[in-house]
């Protein structure tokens, strides 16, 4: 019986000739031919002011914060339920993290929580877009405006998504994209991009990303020489990395519909065990167009979703959790606090599991992990 994976990296067919194209050009650093023609991509697909590709999604949001100048003592309000790097980028400069419960129905940041958690010291809202599914953008944006406050959208699994026909990462002052393995779209294992709505932070992204230099002007010519002008880092991804991201863009749409064919088969085979109550699945707002980054099944208990994660294990089929919530983790404790009752951030986070769900993941493995995950559930129901 052969073993299916949670996930494999997409691959389209064009990669290698790509590297191979970027290997015999004349540059390899960073902001070449292909990085440039995924920049241009982003900005085209998103209808943002600017993306700049990064090395990972972590280097993005440090790059954010830096452009929203955090400093310590300021305060940023975000879920709990999320990847390290979207606190961790912010406690860097000496932010303090403010965590609010989250929607047990998108497993996103509840909008209705966030107002009551602002204080004086609060400079950002954060909000996730989890499983490629949108936050309530309206409300939170709407928020932001009344209070002053920087939105930097944490989009790295919404390429593709959308909220109400807007491109997620194009309606907050900024975002960023992940294009790690684990991605709808990967660069060769990491790899990232901040996009800018903004107009005033561009510039000087440019030079916070070239390590503090103009050198981005020196090359527009807009300057006869560069020099070191700003605090910056080392934040350009290599043009090798740049080339495979390039390749699945060029077939992004065809990596979206391949994606969401198996969400949707997933879906339908399990819509009854949800209709006599042994389950719940995704829900996705009516107002927001998903991209299948993930499929998820949520258990009664995590004692349940442990008895899953071995039923599945035993068939060689591999079936992971998620995040742990960041405010029960050694550094949550030291560098966050949770403002008003978990919930459902801690419950919700322990019942859900995640089925195997990538561009090459074959028919008859799909059938394969709905058989085996029917057999648990009938025994649910």
């Amino acid at each position: 019986m052969d073993f299916i994976p949670f996930n494999k990296p997409p691959v389209t067919g064009k990669e290698l000739q790509y590297i191979s194209q970027a290997i015999a050009g004349d540059k390899l650093s960073g902001d070449g031919p292909f990085a440039k023609q995924c920049e241009q991509w982003l900005e085209e697909h998103t209808q943002c002011n600017k993306a700049l590709l990064t090395p990972s999604c972590t280097h993005a949001l440090e790059l954010a914060a830096l452009l929203i100048d955090i400093q310590p003592g300021d305060e940023v309000i975000m879920p709990s339920f999320t990847f390290v790097s979207t606190a961790n980028a912010f406690v860097l400069r000496g932010a303090k993290i403010v965590f609010v419960d989250i929607r047990p129905d998108t497993m996103n940041i509840d909008e209705t929580k966030i107002e009551n958690a602002i204080t004086a010291n609060t400079k950002a809202i954060v909000p996730v877009h989890y499983a490629g599914v949108s936050c309530e953008m309206d409300t939170i944006m709407a928020i932001a405006n009344k209070h002053k406050l920087f939105v930097i959208e944490d989009a790295a699994q919404g390429m593709m998504s959308t909220y109400k026909g807007q491109s997620l990462g194009a309606i907050g002052h900024m975002a960023t994209f992940s294009f790690h393995e684990t991605k709808n779209y990967t660069s060769g294992g990491e790899g990232g991009a901040l996009l800018i709505n903004d107009q005033r932070f561009i510039q000087r992204a440019e030079i916070l990303r070239e390590k503090g230099t103009n050198r981005s002007l020196f090359f527009k010519g807009m300057v006869d020489k560069y020099t070191w002008v700003d605090i910056g880092s080392s934040m350009l991804p290599s043009e090798i990395q740049a080339a495979y991201l390039y390749a699945q863009m060029e077939q992004a749409q065809e990596i979206n519909h391949s994606r969401l064919s198996i969400w949707n088969n997933y879906q339908n085979a399990f819509s009854k065990y949800q209709a006599a109550g042994a389950i719940e699945l995704p829900s996705i707002p009516s107002d927001c167009r998903h991209n299948a980054h993930m499929f998820y099944v949520k258990l009664s208990d995590v004692d349940v979703r442990d008895q899953f994660i071995t039923h599945m294990k035993n068939q060689n089929i591999l079936t992971v959790f998620h995040y742990l919530p960041l405010h029960s983790t050694v550094a949550g404790r030291q560098f966050s606090h949770f403002y008003g009752e978990d919930k459902y951030t801690t419950k919700e986070s322990e019942k859900l599991v995640r089925l195997p769900l990538f561009f090459n993941l074959k028919k008859e493995e799909v059938d394969r992990v709905i058989r085996v995950a029917c057999d648990f559930f009938d025994k649910l129901v």
